[in-house]
């Protein structure tokens, strides 16, 4: 997809949002590529078509960035004749030239009611490949069957078994009260549990559709190139979606949003971090739309990194540093970084975690220290041997702390 990752992306798609008819809009894949497969999105009623907020984007933007041509279907369109709004529909993605493949369509309905009243027309349309249907746990014998491989996402609690066959699979979220978990904009919205079971959704979709697949490693190799390589925050931000985001687990730094993200790498991390900075990848684990790697961070702590240890003056020593990433990947742009480090390694590799702190309790057996003296327990970090263990699994002893004990000082 990229044949020379030093050349930077091209800027974010305008939205080519257009209005087919009342209620019903089409909007082009927000990708570089440009074009990709059909998708039909069946909502409730709103206003939301090409909103995002708090990162947050409507379903329009959220299939389009994942590279779908999407035609979205609100109820009160359904309500005037569901056959053949979808009949129209189908017909505008197979006319479209950017969408590709035209053979196959997926139809994902985010509300049963709006499933039920399309369901016979969808099922009478040999295009469409896959469906996926939200309802609640308590709605789900009155889901009309699809003719084409389906999901199900039922919200509520329940007795009902998972169901995993050739034609249907259900999942269950007994966290969440109802359905509209997965419509965002609104109070009963979840955004953890409405994620999962969207990376579910694609997996199906992009099964049965063929796609879009976009080469993840290389959109990540491509980000941390400009990042560490090339430090330009431009182009880093052009490798992301229109709103991302990163959080840095430990310390809470990063940035939600493309403002607030970008002042981020500006002024705290592209160009605040050390001149010998490596990363010496462990592990890397690829899925739908996200890579989990495991690195080991490497740098000299020659001046404030104040995204890794905020108002920690420079010691000029050199740390590694056992590192987690897990990266959400929409389309062939980044969305989102979790990234997680071990940070006591961090401290005790700086001399600035003892090695014993007080321990503030009566013990187990309930004894307390003699008068005027305390107890001290030793502290269950490790310094280098984290990284020097993750590299090599026989280079330290296992189980070595189980022998640390509180004492009396």
């Amino acid at each position: 997809m990229f044949n020379d990752i030093t050349k930077p992306p091209p800027p974010l798609p305008v939205k080519d949002l257009r209005e087919l008819c009342p209620g019903v809009s089409l909007l082009s894949p927000l990708t570089r590529r440009g074009h990709g497969p059909g998708i039909i999105l069946l909502v409730p009623d709103s206003d939301a078509s090409t909103k995002i907020i708090e990162g947050v984007p409507s379903h329009l933007v959220k299939w389009a960035e994942e590279g779908y041509t999407v035609v979205e279907i609100q109820q009160q369109a359904l309500a005037n004749g569901a056959a053949d709004v979808l009949k129209q529909s189908i017909h505008t993605l197979k006319n479209n030239p950017k969408c590709e493949p035209k053979d196959k369509i997926g139809v994902i309905a985010y509300d049963p009611e709006c499933w039920n009243q399309a369901a016979k027309a969808v099922n009478d349309s040999p295009e469409v490949a896959a469906t996926v249907v939200y309802a609640d746990i308590s709605q789900q014998n009155s889901i009309v069957t699809s003719n084409v491989p389906a999901i199900h996402h039922l919200a509520g609690k329940g007795s009902e078994r998972p169901l995993r066959s050739e034609t249907l699979t259900t999942y269950h979220y007994p966290g969440v009260a109802s359905y509209k978990f997965a419509i965002p904009f609104q109070s009963l919205f979840h955004y953890t549990t409405e994620a999962i079971s969207h990376t579910r959704s694609i997996t199906h979709v992009k099964q049965r559709l063929g796609g879009p697949y976009f080469d993840l490693e290389l959109i990540w190799e491509e980000h941390t190139y400009y990042e560490f390589a090339d430090r330009s925050v431009e182009h880093t931000m052009s490798t992301m979606v229109q709103e991302p985001y990163v959080n840095h687990v430990p310390t809470l730094t990063g940035g939600v949003g493309r403002g607030s993200l970008t002042n981020f790498y500006r002024n705290n991390f592209i160009f605040n971090n050390s001149a010998d900075t490596s990363l010496d990848l462990i592990s890397r684990s690829i899925a739908i739309d996200r890579i989990i790697d495991e690195f080991i961070f490497t740098f000299t702590h020659d001046h404030e990194l104040d995204w890794l240890l905020p108002g920690v003056p420079p010691t000029n020593l050199k740390v590694e540093v056992p590192f987690t990433a897990v990266v959400n990947v929409r389309g062939d742009r980044l969305y989102h970084e979790h990234i997680a480090w071990d940070q006591g390694t961090v401290l005790r590799q700086l001399g600035l975690l003892p090695e014993y702190l007080p321990f503030p309790y009566p013990l187990p057996e309930g004894r307390t220290p003699a008068p005027g003296k305390s107890f001290e327990y030793r502290v269950p970090v490790a310094d280098t041997d984290t990284a020097s263990k993750m590299r090599d699994r026989n280079s330290v002893r296992s189980n070595m702390m189980f022998g640390f004990r509180v004492r009396e000082v």
